[in-house]
């Protein structure tokens, strides 16, 4: 079967960029959660478990205005034994969200949050503070790694690399990056199993359209 090009008007390449940092801040976002047969009992334990964690935060050095959290809620459990619905007791919980800058910290402050009453460590997001200057920074890279990958094409085709008609962001959060990523169109940029534990990447993708010539 013959394939075709349904619309020749040029050459269109994928790049990708990557920039790695090292880490300057964490977010943690936890949750403290109490298993009651009573609901009066469960906001008790809650509460209690959140005052500790408010005073092992501030222990750390972690000021109230890096915290941001939930107001306690409660669902009644239910539990299944022997193809019957049971109620289990009243389920309390409230989600944090903390940032610290005391990464070094951070082993000690795990310990010492949930022994005061943190029962699910949801996540654990190293993060620096100009993460848009760092995009920025790998979108050039894009664009760079596009431009060298469409200076081959040319130059193995036999034509001239005009100017660039068209610019297409790519978001790297999305399914099209993966896509293209998959398909070799890192452009030389790292893959994620070389990353250096801790270490912060950013990434980019850019689709550059360029007229040709001869």
């Amino acid at each position: 079967m013959n394939q075709t090009i349904k619309e020749p008007w040029g050459l269109s390449v994928f790049g990708a960029g990557d920039v790695r940092a090292e880490p300057q801040l964490v977010r943690v976002k936890l949750g403290v959660e109490v298993l009651e047969p009573a609901p009066e009992a469960a906001f008790h334990e809650a509460g209690a478990a959140v005052t500790r964690l408010r005073e092992v935060l501030r222990r750390h050095g972690i000021p109230d205005a890096a915290v941001s959290g939930s107001r306690l809620r409660l669902n009644s459990e239910y539990g299944h034994a022997n193809g019957t619905r049971k109620f289990i007791g009243y389920f309390c919980q409230a989600q944090y969200v903390i940032e610290t800058e005391a990464l070094d910290d951070l082993q000690q402050l795990m310990v010492d949050v949930v022994e005061a009453g943190a029962r699910s460590i949801d996540s654990v997001e190293f993060d620096v503070h100009d993460k848009p200057a760092l995009r920025d920074e790998a979108r050039r890279r894009a664009v760079t790694a596009a431009r060298r990958k469409a200076e081959v094409y040319a130059d193995a085709a036999g034509v001239h690399l005009g100017p660039v008609v068209h610019i297409q962001d790519v978001d790297a959060e999305s399914y099209e990056f993966r896509q293209y990523r998959g398909h070799g169109g890192g452009g030389g940029g790292a893959s994620a199993n070389d990353l250096a534990p801790g270490m912060v990447q950013v990434a980019a993708g850019v689709v550059l359209g360029f007229s040709l010539g001869r």
